[in-house]
């Protein structure tokens, strides 16, 4: 049996070669939490633990090497809510937990029915399927991703619908929805310079990386079909790059979505898009 406090510190010591200090501690909780499961708490109370430490070795070594922690410990906190994570599907953004705390602000519908595209780990679609009780359906390309999509529905108990398909070039199976949400690719490929070596290295091009010639593809694709899927006076939700929040908008007014209104994420960026389809019936 080990003092926890001091393998946190230690564990925090060696991340520091890589990590800044304040992350190095915080990596050193989530490897404690995750894999351990030893808490917060327990190791401010400075318990007695049984830890590997031939595996925390191993993960620690795996961090040195840029590997991002969610991906090494197999989960991501989103929405105050555990989600199985793996390298086939992105891991969950802070400001991709505001657009979801917006959709569900904003919609007080009964059972509404959503459709999610780009599902990835299904952070989303499972988040909007327990907060609003919907009727949740979602899509993504990858086999991989609507496979952690569905562990985590199951892990989370939650009832969500699941289909592969290739928004680019096949339509949407489902129509009369109340709510259309999107985390697409919106990442020009030109901003890899710019990049972190962990996202870069670990995380799948798919869900990042769009052409530099037409950097909101996905947006005015998943527009225009959602203007035959949503009912009258639905909701589409976007994330979006910060760099274009004028020109989804302007999209969006120019195939006839109204009430578009740009939001702020909490770094004051350019993050999120709503629009409402006032032309179905």
């Amino acid at each position: 049996m080990q003092n926890v406090k001091q393998i946190w510190k230690e564990t925090a010591k060696q991340l520091e070669k890589v990590y800044n200090r304040r992350e190095a501690e915080h990596i050193a909780y989530l490897l404690l939490e995750d894999v351990f499961k030893i808490k917060r708490p327990d190791i401010l109370a400075d318990e007695r633990r049984e830890v590997s430490s031939g595996v925390l070795d191993d993960l620690v070594k795996r961090l040195l090497a840029k590997e991002p922690v969610q991906y090494v410990t197999g989960i991501a906190d989103f929405y105050g809510r555990k989600f199985e994570i793996a390298p086939g599907a992105l891991i969950p953004r802070p400001e991709t937990e505001e657009l979801c705390e917006l959709v569900i602000r904003e919609n007080k519908v009964l059972n509404p029915k959503i459709l999610d595209v780009g599902v990835g780990s299904g952070c989303i679609a499972v988040t909007l399927a327990l907060e609003l009780n919907g009727d949740v359906f979602g899509t993504d390309i990858s086999n991989d991703a609507i496979a952690i999509a569905n562990k985590n529905a199951a892990k989370l108990q939650s009832e969500i619908n699941l289909v592969k398909s290739d928004i680019l070039n096949e339509v949407l199976a489902e129509n009369n929805l109340d709510i259309l949400v999107s985390n697409p690719p919106y990442i020009p490929i030109s901003d890899q310079l710019e990049m972190h070596e962990n996202v870069l290295k670990y995380e799948p091009e798919l869900a990042l990386f769009v052409p530099d010639n037409d950097p909101i593809i996905f947006y005015k694709r998943i527009a225009d079909l959602a203007m035959k899927s949503l009912k009258r006076g639905g909701k589409l939700y976007f994330e979006i790059h910060e760099r274009f929040g004028m020109e989804v908008q302007a999209y969006l007014a120019k195939v006839g979505y109204t009430e578009i209104q740009l939001h702020k994420d909490m770094q004051g960026k350019d993050r999120m898009i709503v629009a409402i389809n006032s032309t179905n019936k």
